[in-house]
């Protein structure tokens, strides 16, 4: 397996920094070898947050990545930031929730995962960003699920742990949400 480099990116607050660690968790735990790097600015909710995984079955060699393999975009300035940083042929998600503009390339795979409408209609946004997650994973299954249940355990505080049977089946449906608009 060739590393697969992940940037995550949204509002503070979309849970953009614990998808990733929730996923970090889960490649550690399936031994394999993980970087996150998280960055935010200092508004933290509501401003702008992203983070960056690694996760392969070889050691990584650097941290430090200019184009990735995939990219998550929650937000329109996350989307016109980051489009740009998918290498040629690699994959672009996105939540369409309040986008006035969509993926333009031609040259990258792009999926549509609507995880904001179907959150809503679970009536708890609490869970928007495992589905995310899980509809990420249904593309590319870099971790098996199994192991990014037990790494929500390990990354969601225990007062939160109530919430995983939720949070499990929101991976569950992100999986089954996700929608190919485009693959090259």
């Amino acid at each position: 397996m060739k590393t697969e480099e992940l940037l995550i990116a949204g509002f503070g607050g979309q849970g953009v920094l614990s998808m990733g660690k929730i996923l970090a968790y889960a490649g550690v735990m399936q031994g394999k070898e993980v970087v996150w790097m998280p960055s935010y600015g200092p508004e933290m909710r509501g401003g702008t947050a992203n983070v960056t995984v690694m996760i392969s079955d070889d050691q990584i060699d650097s941290p430090v990545v200019m184009k990735f393999d995939t990219v998550i975009v929650l937000n329109q300035q996350s989307l016109n930031k980051f489009e740009g940083s998918v290498k040629p042929g690699g994959r672009l998600f996105y939540d369409s929730n309040g986008l006035k503009s969509f993926p333009t390339r031609k040259d990258i795979n792009i999926y549509h995962i609507p995880a904001t409408a179907k959150a809503a209609e679970l009536g708890t946004t609490k869970v928007f960003n495992i589905m995310v997650l899980g509809g990420y994973l249904k593309i590319v299954p870099i971790v098996s699920v199994e192991y990014v249940e037990q790494g929500l355990y390990k990354s969601l505080p225990e007062r939160a742990h109530k919430l995983i049977p939720l949070n499990i089946e929101a991976l569950h449906d992100g999986a089954s949400i996700v929608e190919i608009i485009q693959e090259v």
